[in-house]
């Protein structure tokens, strides 16, 4: 007899993104002439190829476990198929510090890491900020640490449990914040630098996560504040969401999540598109010239605008559509405007029919 239903589908799952890195790392090492090395025999039942010490050749995969269904579920799915494949695996769970206990929930977490036969298994605290609230500073704090210990263990990829219904929140949020077709293309299967993160459940829902942890006697922890209205991703998923299904009926999740996917094609085509375009609206000394901007299409121009004033200096997470918007009307409805200001004190401003975007 077979898995249970759920069990399969998250092994299949990360399965294919695994086969996906083993070739990347298999390629890589060809365009580096490093000769692949026979594949050695397992030592036990208790061993897992990648962890022998004689096969630096074999990629690490790391998963970032919070503890939740979500990421336990990937988590026992990584160490499964590592177990079959030239792959190594490990976990790292992240400390945020927000809640009373932490650091002994994040250790904890790390022990489970480890029972599964991962390695490294590491639980890692971080201090959490301030800017751009709560929910934004715990994310740039954790992906800090992600992109830190990615680092110093050499992972060939991290692996992220956001699922189907990740995805459709992800979406809402960007209509929400009305930043264009970028925000509503959500998450990627891969992002980071090099495609660092890899996200395999995000054709699966988040019951089906669920329901493989009950059918491997897994034991989850629920993040309080996943459910604490102070913060808008939590009123979304148990307020939103569920009004929306009400109103609209079932189907709006995976709606949503077949709109991240038509809106992404959409977003890497234009920005392909203004990546080419950026070259012929230049002239000799590399400035932008206001009148071929002009010629350009809005979608194409915008991210030409955009893609300038990130090279300036701006953050691209505090770069928002107002902000171009307003660059924008420096060369489509130029009446002597002042510089416009972005963030990362960079300033846009109209000379001589060239737009300059410099740090101020």
């Amino acid at each position: 007899m077979g898995p249970h239903p759920a069990v399969a589908a998250i092994r299949l799952a990360v399965r294919r993104v695994l086969h996906d890195v083993i070739a990347e790392h298999a390629e890589q090492n060809e365009r580096a002439g490093h000769a692949p090395r026979p594949a050695l025999a397992r030592a036990g039942a208790g061993s897992r190829l990648g962890t022998l010490p004689d096969r630096p050749d074999t990629p690490l995969v790391l998963v970032a476990c919070s503890g939740g269904a979500d990421s336990m579920a990937l988590a026992s799915a990584l160490a499964f198929e590592a177990r079959k494949l030239p792959v190594r695996a490990g976990g790292i769970t992240v400390d945020h510090g927000l809640q009373d206990g932490s650091d002994t929930r994040a250790a904890e977490v790390a022990a489970r890491l480890a029972a599964m036969d991962l390695g490294p298994a590491e639980a890692v605290a971080v201090h959490v900020g301030r800017e751009g609230g709560p929910e934004a500073a715990a994310r740039d704090a954790r992906y800090a640490a992600l992109d830190a210990a990615a680092e110093r263990h050499g992972a060939a990829a991290v692996l992220l449990g956001h699922t189907r219904d990740d995805q459709a929140e992800t979406v809402l949020l960007g209509l929400a914040r009305g930043s264009g077709i970028r925000s509503l293309s959500g998450m990627a299967a891969a992002s980071g630098p090099a495609g660092r993160y890899r996200r395999p459940f995000l054709q699966l829902d988040r019951q089906t996560a669920r329901t493989a942890c009950l059918a491997q006697s897994l034991p989850v922890w629920d993040d309080p504040h996943n459910i604490d209205p102070a913060y808008t991703r939590s009123r979304l998923r148990h307020e939103g969401l569920p009004a929306l299904e009400k109103a609209l009926g079932k189907g709006v999740v995976e709606a949503l999540a077949r709109t991240a996917q038509l809106s992404r094609d959409d977003a890497d085509a234009l920005d392909t598109w203004a990546a080419a375009a950026d070259r012929d609206v230049r002239d000799d000394a590399g400035r932008l010239e206001c009148a071929k901007l002009y010629a350009l299409p809005p979608a194409v121009r915008r991210r030409v605008l955009r893609r300038a004033a990130i090279e300036a200096g701006s953050p691209a997470g505090s770069l928002f559509a107002r902000h171009i918007e307003e660059v924008d009307r420096l060369v489509t409805g130029w009446r002597g405007q002042q510089a416009i200001n972005l963030p990362g004190r960079v300033e846009a401003l109209r000379q001589g029919g060239r737009l300059v975007i410099r740090q101020s």
